[in-house]
Parts: structure tokens; C-alpha cells; sequence
């Protein structure tokens, strides 16, 4: 009776912790980083350096929260359980988030199909208008090209 209760109380922390925007917006950009097929080095560095500066979080931090992230996208079926607890944030938040996430794809300088359609999908999911969307896309891409 007792483990059932543990178990239960247990059930409810995770629920509770997939809503974490932190969480969520981590996940993304881990999953974003691999979705051409593997991680890059500027990739990683790039993760990390967007969440620690979003979130104020120092290394030990961002790394325990990469790993908590690496581990909810490979349980997830879709991107859905992470844009849910986006939605509710401040639309200036939400750009903020889709700006981290091109900082991702133009980090190895090179813009695959499938990254470009993921941050597609997730600023209409998380209501991140298509011009906002293209505006920050051409801005990072050319600090990139300069860089």
C-alpha cells in the first residue's frame, strides 16, 4: 500500500517536471541538434551556452538539465508535451526560444531540411508568428556567415 502511494507521488513529480518550460525548451534544442543524424560539437557548445545564458545557470546545472532533456526527447512521441508548458509563456519568451533554436541549426554553419522543418513546426505549435520566425532565421544565419 505504501509503494502504490510512493509510486503515485512519484507519477505526479514527473508529470509536473515534463511541464517545466526549462525543461522542455532544453529538449527541443537537444532533439533539434540531432534530428540531421548527429550532434556536433558547436551544436553542444551552442545548447549549452543558449541555456545557461537564458536561464542563468551555471555549468553543473545545465548539464544536469541537458541530461534530464536527452532523456524526456527519447521518451517522447512527439513535440507536443513540450510546447504545451511553452505556449503559456510571454510571446517575447516564446521568440526567444525559436532564436536559441536557430542559434542551433546555424552553429556547424549549415542549415539541413529537417532542422529548418523543426523550428517551423514548433513556432507555429508554440503561436510564434512565420515572420518572426524568417526575420530571426535570416539575422542568426548572418552572424553565422560572418563569424
Amino acid at each position: 500500500m505504501f509503494e502504490a502511494l510512493t509510486r503515485l507521488f512519484q507519477k505526479t513529480e514527473t508529470v509536473t517536471n515534463s511541464n517545466d518550460p526549462k525543461l522542455s525548451v532544453a529538449a527541443l534544442l537537444v532533439h533539434l541538434a540531432a534530428v540531421d543524424g548527429t550532434m556536433k560539437d558547436e551544436e553542444r557548445k551552442t545548447i549549452r551556452g543558449a541555456l545557461m545564458d537564458h536561464y542563468d545557470l551555471d555549468e553543473q546545472s545545465v548539464d544536469r538539465l541537458i541530461k534530464q532533456a536527452a532523456e524526456r526527447d527519447a521518451e517522447a512521441v512527439d513535440f507536443y508535451r513540450f510546447t504545451t508548458g511553452i505556449t503559456q509563456l510571454p510571446m517575447e519568451d516564446r521568440v526567444e526560444i525559436i532564436r536559441m533554436m536557430w542559434a542551433v541549426v546555424f552553429a556547424d554553419r549549415q542549415n539541413h531540411e529537417l532542422e529548418d522543418n523543426m523550428v517551423w513546426r514548433i513556432a507555429e505549435l508554440i503561436g510564434v508568428s512565420s515572420r518572426d520566425r524568417t526575420v530571426l532565421r535570416n539575422q542568426i544565419r548572418g552572424k553565422a556567415d560572418q563569424a
